[in-house]
């Protein structure tokens, strides 16, 4: 797949991860990008940086859901079509389940899923309008091993590759081909809890992502060898993994507490 000409939608690009994407696929040569974020000057700020692109501004929470289908309105009225849907906007509160608000538990099922499912419904009209279409869907290296004190986002996470798989083969003959990425630690403001500490850059995440939704790459993974032994064993010997994570479980219940990024 190239980027040339293509029309793409993406949540969350203004900041982490989603701006780097966005600096990717000007890079590639799309000059149609709509943008949904909540933050009107950071929409605003993303439009100046880049003045060659024609942006559709969409202020406004990805849990809204006239948010979602006004996207979905405007951009069958001003381009007919989308080649790329790009679900990135994703928001995390950690720490002991029965600690966490319930407020807390909504809004991550509201932002990391049902906005997936909602948003890509209504686009999948105009997907299937172009010639050759994509989604990709940003889920988490949580969503493919369950860690304790991130049960709420990991189970999110988990469903975002679930409905990955799912929506692959249910649109293979329409020609949309659907990428799941993975990112670990990403030095993003949604981690500056954990400042200082090993982490990829967002730039990085974002050129392999990108990288992988171009080569239609079902599955993108970070974290590399110690990351794949760690889902392996996880599936085949998961009691063993079970001892592994126990050995420093105050140590993760202490780091994952006030590790909140809306």
């Amino acid at each position: 797949m190239q980027l040339e000409g293509k029309n793409v939608l993406i949540t969350g690009g203004t900041r982490g991860i989603g701006r780097c994407m966005v600096q990717e696929l000007v890079k590639g040569g799309v000059h149609n990008i709509a943008v949904i974020a909540r933050d009107k000057q950071n929409l605003k700020e993303l439009s100046q940086e880049f003045e060659d692109v024609k942006f559709m501004r969409i202020a406004g929470d990805v849990a809204d859901i006239e948010v979602l289908r006004e996207a979905a309105a405007r951009i069958e009225d001003k381009w007919g079509h989308l080649d790329i849907l790009i679900n990135n906007a994703g928001i995390v509160s950690a720490g002991p389940l029965e600690d966490i608000q319930d407020e807390d538990l909504y809004d991550q099922v509201a932002v990391n899923i049902t906005a997936v499912l909602l948003l890509t419904k209504y686009c999948i009209p105009l997907l299937k309008a172009s010639q050759e279409a994509a989604i990709l869907n940003i889920s988490s290296g949580l969503g493919l091993l369950g860690m304790p004190f991130y049960a709420a986002y990991g189970s999110t996470k988990a469903a975002v590759r679930q409905f990955s798989d799912a929506m692959r083969r249910e649109l293979a003959p329409f020609n949309i081909s659907v990428t799941c990425s993975f990112p670990t630690a990403t030095d993003t403001d949604m981690m500056e809890k954990f400042k200082g500490r090993t982490m990829d850059s967002p730039e990085f995440v974002a050129q392999r992502t990108i990288e992988g939704l171009l080569n239609k790459e079902l599955h993108v993974i970070f974290g590399g060898e110690e990351r794949l032994k760690e889902n392996i064993m996880n599936f085949e010997a998961p009691q063993e993994f079970d001892k592994i994570v126990a050995k420093n479980y105050e140590d993760r219940k202490k780091a994952s507490i006030g590790h909140k990024a809306v």
